[in-house]
C-alpha cells in the first residue's frame, strides 16, 4: 500500500470553500462599513490600530481550534473564523505594497481580487487533482469512526465510510474490521438537512420542470447573447469614455460624455482581446445547443471563466464598484452553469 505524509481529506473541499466565501465576505462587509461610517479610526492621535491585526488575531484562533480539537464541527468553526480573519489581513494590502501606507491605492481590490482566484485555484487543484489512493480512502473512512465513538454516527456518514471502504483492498484486516464496525453500529436519525442542501434539492426539482419545456434552448442562448452584449456595453463604456456603465447608463447624460479617446493602451487592448475571446466561446456554445447542450454549456462556461479570471480583473483596475457588480453576477452565473451541467451529466 501507498505511503504519503499528507492524506487529503474528502470533506476538505467544503471548509476550505467556506473558508474562502467568509473571507470575500469579510472584504466585502469591511469596506462598506467603513465607507457607510467615514473610515472610522481605533486608536488615539498617536495609536492607529489596524483591522489587519484583528485579521492575524482571527487567523490565529483558527489555528489553535484545528489544533486543539478533532472533528469537522472544530473544522467548519475554524473555516469561518480564519477565513473572516483573512479577509481583515488582505483587505489592507493597499498598505503594505505602497511607500506612503496608502489603504486606498486604486489596484488594492485588484490585487485582493486576483488573491481570491489563485486560491480558488489551488484549492480545486488540490483537492480535484489526481488521483485517490487506497490509502486515502481508508483514512478518510476511518475518521467516521469519531462518530461511533460519541454515539453519533446517523446514516449517511455510515454509507460515506463504507463507500469509502469499497475503494480499499477487501483482504486488509482493517478494511474488514471498519466493514464490520460501520454495519454493525447504532445509527441515529439523520440530522435535518441544512438551507443550502434544502436549496440544492429544490434546485434540482426545478430544472428538471424547465429543461423539459420546448423553450427552454431557447431562452439559455437568448441569456448569453445579451449577458455577452452588456459586458460589451461595459467595456466600451469604461475603455472609451473612462466612465463605468453605471456612470454611464445612469449619472451622466450622453451629450455630457466628452470626447471619446481614440488612443488605444496595451491595457484597453488586453480587455478588447479577452472580451472578442468571451464572445467566441459563447458563439461556439450557441451552435451546439442544437447538437449538444452539455457541449454547449461548457463553451458557455469557458466564456464566463475568461471573464472571471481575465477580464473582471482589469476591471477592477480601473473601476472597482461597478467591476464588483460584475463580478458577482459572473460568479452567479457561473454557479448555476455547474449545477446544470452536473445536471446534464446525470442524465
Amino acid at each position: 500500500m501507498q505511503h504519503r505524509k499528507f492524506i487529503r481529506d474528502f470533506e476538505a473541499g467544503g471548509h476550505l470553500d467556506l473558508f474562502l466565501v467568509t473571507a470575500v465576505a469579510s472584504v466585502l462587509l469591511i469596506r462598506l462599513f467603513l465607507q457607510l461610517t467615514g473610515y472610522p479610526q481605533l486608536g488615539n492621535d498617536s495609536l492607529h490600530i489596524a483591522h489587519m491585526l484583528w485579521g492575524g488575531l482571527g487567523m490565529l484562533v483558527a489555528v489553535i481550534i484545528l489544533l486543539s480539537y478533532v472533528g469537522r464541527t472544530g473544522h467548519k468553526l475554524s473555516a469561518v473564523i480564519g477565513g473572516a480573519g483573512f479577509g481583515a489581513f488582505i483587505d489592507e494590502v493597499g498598505k503594505f505594497v505602497t511607500q506612503d501606507n496608502d489603504y486606498f491605492f486604486q489596484p488594492a481590490i485588484a490585487i485582493i481580487y486576483i488573491v481570491f482566484m489563485l486560491m480558488y485555484i489551488a484549492f480545486r487543484w488540490l483537492h480535484r487533482g489526481g488521483k485517490r489512493t487506497q490509502l486515502e480512502y481508508l483514512v478518510n473512512a476511518m475518521q467516521e469512526t469519531q462518530q461511533v465513538a460519541v454515539g453519533d454516527l446517523d446514516p449517511g456518514e455510515r454509507d460515506r465510510a463504507l463507500k469509502y471502504l469499497q475503494q480499499c483492498n477487501p483482504d486488509d484486516p482493517l478494511v474488514r474490521g471498519l466493514d464490520r464496525l460501520f454495519r454493525g453500529s447504532e445509527l441515529v436519525s439523520a440530522a435535518r438537512p441544512d438551507l443550502f442542501s434544502r436549496i440544492k434539492s429544490n434546485s434540482i426539482l426545478f430544472y428538471r420542470r424547465i429543461v423539459a419545456k420546448p423553450w427552454f434552448g431557447g431562452a439559455v442562448i437568448l441569456f448569453f447573447v445579451g449577458q455577452l452584449v452588456i459586458q460589451i456595453i461595459h467595456s466600451i463604456a469604461l475603455l472609451v469614455f473612462h466612465k463605468s456603465w453605471l456612470e454611464v447608463l445612469i449619472r451622466r447624460p450622453i451629450e455630457k460624455l466628452g470626447t471619446a479617446d481614440t488612443h488605444i493602451t496595451f491595457f484597453q487592448l488586453s480587455i478588447l482581446l479577452f472580451s472578442v475571446l468571451a464572445a467566441i466561446f459563447v458563439v461556439a456554445g450557441v451552435w451546439q445547443v442544437g447538437k449538444s447542450r452539455l457541449r454547449a454549456y461548457h463553451f458557455f462556461q469557458k466564456s464566463m471563466l475568461v471573464s472571471i479570471f481575465f477580464i473582471q480583473p482589469l476591471m477592477f483596475y480601473r473601476d472597482q464598484w461597478s467591476a464588483l457588480i460584475g463580478l458577482t453576477f459572473d460568479i452567479v452565473v457561473l454557479v448555476a452553469l455547474r449545477f446544470i451541467i452536473e445536471r446534464e451529466e446525470l442524465t
